[in-house]
């Protein structure tokens, strides 16, 4: 019996070396905006609970564009002590000084949303940013950040819009994977595909978001909004304005709770290279069954993209 016991320990001492063997520390820094800070909301919750480490530090300002990001290093590149130069976390930081804080394993970057689908607008400023990363930081893998299409009923979905800029949720997915991929086959990129398991999700047949149609947002009285439910980003709510009166307001923009704990778990399936199915740790207010199809569909976005 002593000897069952004691094979039983062995085998267990053995276990556990090899998950602390096998334990991973990653070292990520993001060149973006709001939406990196939507990817990055759970994403250190998700690590930990997976057993792993992140280290992360960010670039990110409200609604940047990469050549917003580039006309800061340019400043700093002519003179370091110009405050333009070093816009990064509350004016402490130079891109340049961010770069070398760490070995870097991976580094993001991104087009601001409502440009990504024109890949016009990502030159000559992703050819300047990748040259100045890749330089600085050698050892990085870069990663495009392919963004995802706004709510399927945000304002700028019109018919007017069609050939100009994207006029469908489905357009606007298509044509910034199209640019994003582009840029990542051309500069030798890794891509983060937070944009194909938004899009996964918000057509599927149970869990994707539906539009309210009973609610109509012009007669709408505070603080009556509609049916929500599985809505991956933002969307409807009121603010308070100075007079102290509400203003009914769409955000289709940005990420929802249940969209920023989606994207997390893509950025931890690229980054630790293991399955985001089964982790533990849940954002409150998510169900249970919700969030286990959510990591699911995680899952199959970055394993579409390596098919």
């Amino acid at each position: 019996m002593s000897r069952i016991i004691s094979s039983f320990l062995l085998v267990s001492l053995v276990s556990a070396s090899t998950v602390l063997a096998e334990a991973k520390t990653v070292r990520v820094l993001t060149i973006g905006n709001s939406f990196a800070e939507n990817a990055l909301t759970y994403l250190p919750q998700i690590v930990e609970a997976s057993g792993n480490t992140l280290i992360f530090e960010k670039a990110n300002l409200g609604g940047c564009s990469l050549e917003r990001h580039w006309n800061h290093v340019s400043k700093y590149q002519i003179n370091h002590s110009d405050p333009e130069g070093s816009p990064y976390s509350n004016g402490n930081y130079s891109l340049a000084k961010l770069l070398t804080n760490h070995s870097w394993d991976y580094i993001t970057m991104q087009q601001v949303s409502w440009q990504s689908h024109n890949l016009e607008t990502y030159y000559p400023f992703i050819t300047d940013l990748h040259k100045y990363v890749q330089m600085a930081a050698p050892q990085a893998k870069i990663m495009a950040h392919q963004i995802w299409a706004y709510r399927i009923d945000d304002p700028r979905f019109v018919p007017e819009n069609s050939g100009k800029e994207p006029h469908t949720h489905k357009v606007m997915y298509e044509q910034v994977r199209k640019a994003y991929h582009h840029i990542a086959g051309e500069f030798d990129l890794g891509i983060l595909p937070s944009g194909d398991a938004m899009y996964l999700a918000d057509i599927d047949p149970k869990w994707g978001y539906k539009i309210d149609t009973k609610f109509n947002s012009e007669l709408a009285q505070y603080p009556s909004l509609p049916d929500q439910t599985h809505s991956l980003h933002a969307g409807w709510r009121w603010r308070k304005q100075n007079d102290q009166t509400y203003d009914l307001r769409i955000d289709g923009h940005h990420a929802s709770e249940a969209g920023k704990y989606l994207i997390g778990c893509v950025w931890f399936e690229v980054f630790f290279e293991e399955s985001t199915v089964g982790n533990n740790f849940i954002p409150a207010g998510i169900h249970p069954a919700y969030a286990q199809f959510l990591q699911k569909t995680a899952h199959k976005a970055v394993a579409n993209l390596e098919n």
